[in-house]
């Protein structure tokens, strides 16, 4: 992969700052975005900004429209091998994709929702609410000791009974382990259970294939997969989008409407996507699916690997330095999260910006939870490195030089532990 290629592509890493470039290491967080992206952008707001709804302005415009929006949902499609266009939903984000199943989805009182104990916010929130509600019950299936995924803790409760779905993080934000999807699908769908994954941080980087894998629902974001922000995807499969209620309802998911009847609704995809939606955002999620497929999702991850290999071999120099998760770089996708184990160092994603322009996230990365079951001491910060298509085994030396940099002129700080069960 020709890395150094790849990164004149991308406008925002010929910057500087101090007569330095950017070292962009939050990528789980939000991707740059590429040329073609852009203009993709630009050329729907020059050359046909008209509305192209279902059924709406059949004028010139909007007929363009029409056909650049297909081409983008064809294309989404492609990139997670769905079975049809027509299984491929547009949202706002893989927040509201996944809320859309939440609140869709003909659950009964007592009916049993399955997550990790490792989830983003957004795959938490909506059934704590549902269970708030009393309309579901929600469960954790508990990770084992190193934060991989306990297929045997998910079988002992599937056999319990009482389980209506299953969703789960397909790659973490956390700690960049990806779940036993195949096996976990299998064993549910053994006992007629649905799934879920959310993947918002494994579809820009590896390769899905979902009728491989035959998962039922797939939610991404498109910003996390060099595309723009505030467009998501809801994939699924076509049985299993009939059996959700609308989540939306209004402009475009209609046939016709009455007022002594219930509307006539359209099929999916279009029930789902209602209102005027951003044509300019989708067209340029298609073109960001293109631009990914044109490099190889396969080439992506063999890049991160390598990187993050490099990096977690650096890191486990440092006795104070804790990484999360396998310790095994190749369990972790392009994610490296760890914790200096020292007080007093103030905020460290300040330091690591002020000192060599390298932007990461520090924090608790909307997996709350997950740090409060384990009692993390909050005087120590987490800082999550998450590397991507662009990022070059230089930027990791320097990374790796900065670190050595604070260890050292912290070396005489105090040694803090990392919380209950340390």
């Amino acid at each position: 992969m020709q890395v150094d290629q790849i990164r004149q592509a991308f406008p925002a890493l010929r910057r500087t700052r101090a007569g330095r470039p950017p070292i962009y290491f939050d990528s789980a967080s939000m991707a740059m975005k590429p040329r073609p992206v852009i203009e993709s952008l630009t050329r729907y707001y020059e050359l046909f900004p008209s509305c192209g709804g279902h059924g709406r302005s059949v004028h010139w415009f909007g007929n363009e429209v029409r056909g650049e929006v297909s081409k983008a949902r064809a294309s989404l499609q492609q990139l997670v091998n769905a079975r049809s266009a027509n299984e491929v939903i547009f949202t706002k984000n893989a927040t509201e994709a996944i809320n859309l199943v939440a609140y869709s989805y003909p659950f009964q009182k007592a009916d049993v929702v399955l997550t990790t104990d490792k989830e983003h916010n957004s795959n938490l929130c909506p059934w704590r609410k549902l269970e708030a509600k009393g309309r579901i019950r929600h469960e954790v299936v508990p990770s084992n000791d190193d934060n991989t995924f306990n297929l045997e803790s998910l079988r002992q409760r599937i056999k319990a009974g009482g389980v209506k779905l299953v969703s789960m993080v397909h790659m973490s934000n956390l700690d960049g382990y990806t779940i036993p999807a195949k096996e976990v699908i299998d064993l549910c769908h053994a006992h007629d259970v649905p799934v879920m994954l959310d993947a918002a941080q494994s579809v820009p980087h590896r390769r899905i294939d979902m009728q491989e894998l035959d998962v039922d629902f797939l939610a991404f974001s498109v910003h996390k997969m060099c595309g723009p922000t505030g467009v998501g995807v809801l994939c699924g499969k076509e049985e299993s989008l009939n059996k959700l209620e609308n989540f939306i309802v209004g402009g475009d998911t209609v046939a016709d409407t009455f007022y002594n009847q219930e509307p006539l609704y359209l099929d999916s995809p279009w029930r789902f996507e209602a209102g005027l939606q951003d044509y300019a955002g989708i067209i340029a999620a298609g073109a960001a699916a293109e631009y990914l497929m044109g490099i190889g999702l396969e080439n992506i991850s063999r890049h991160e690997h390598e990187l993050n290999k490099y990096v977690t071999e650096q890191l486990q120099r440092h006795e104070d330095i804790d990484i999360v998760g396998p310790q095994d770089a190749r369990l972790r996708g392009g994610i490296l999260t760890f914790f200096i184990r020292r007080l007093g160092l103030g905020d460290i994603g300040e330091q690591f910006d002020e000192r060599a322009n390298i932007m990461l996230r520090t924090g608790t990365f909307c997996v709350h939870s997950w740090f409060n079951a384990r009692g993390i001491n909050r005087n120590i910060t987490a800082t999550r490195v998450s590397l991507y298509l662009y990022n070059t085994m230089a930027e990791c030396k320097v990374f790796v030089e900065t670190v050595d940099e604070i260890m050292y002129e912290t070396k005489s700080f105090p040694r803090v532990e990392l919380g209950a069960g340390d």
